[in-house]
């Protein structure tokens, strides 16, 4: 397998460093070899925020080069529009589902599960590492509504 380059992008308080951490495991638990970096704008709720996470069989360095992104999620129109140069010519642009999920999600807290759920349809991570993934990141009394939202996002 290549490795899987993704971009995760935002703001503060958007749970940016939390889905690149629970994507992160989940790749992990599958077996695979993982990198992450994260890039802080402003430290303040609302700054730039980006994750960098690389898997595979073996990844040496956590940042993706310019263009070379096989997916980017972002969580904010603005950092979109700055960090999709990332993206490699062939690569998955996950914007359009995220405008998609804000309509469909009621409560945005659930937003970044109901997106690392449309992302797992790409990345053949066994479902039960997402699960264990989740598990382990998200806090207990909220596991249970979260799983429901990634497995609805699959669908």
């Amino acid at each position: 397998m290549d490795t899987i380059n993704i971009l995760f992008c935002g703001t503060g308080g958007q749970g940016i460093l939390t889905a690149a951490e629970i994507v992160g495991l989940a790749a992990m638990y599958d077996g695979h070899h993982v990198k992450k970096s994260e890039v802080h704008g402003m430290a303040q709720r609302g700054g730039s925020v980006e994750s960098h996470l690389r898997f595979g069989k073996e990844v040496f360095s956590p940042i993706i080069e310019c263009g070379k992104a096989d997916f980017l999620l972002s969580f904010e129109k603005g950092e979109h529009e700055r960090m999709k140069f990332m993206l490699k010519k062939d690569g998955v642009d996950l914007f359009e589902d995220f405008v998609k999920g804000q309509e469909k999600i009621t409560n945005p807290k659930f937003l970044n599960t109901y997106m690392l759920g449309v992302l797992s349809k790409h990345l053949g991570i066994s479902q039960e590492s997402w699960q264990k993934a989740l598990k382990a990141v998200i806090k207990p009394q909220f596991v249970e509504k979260n799983i429901e939202v990634f497995n609805e996002a699959k669908k």
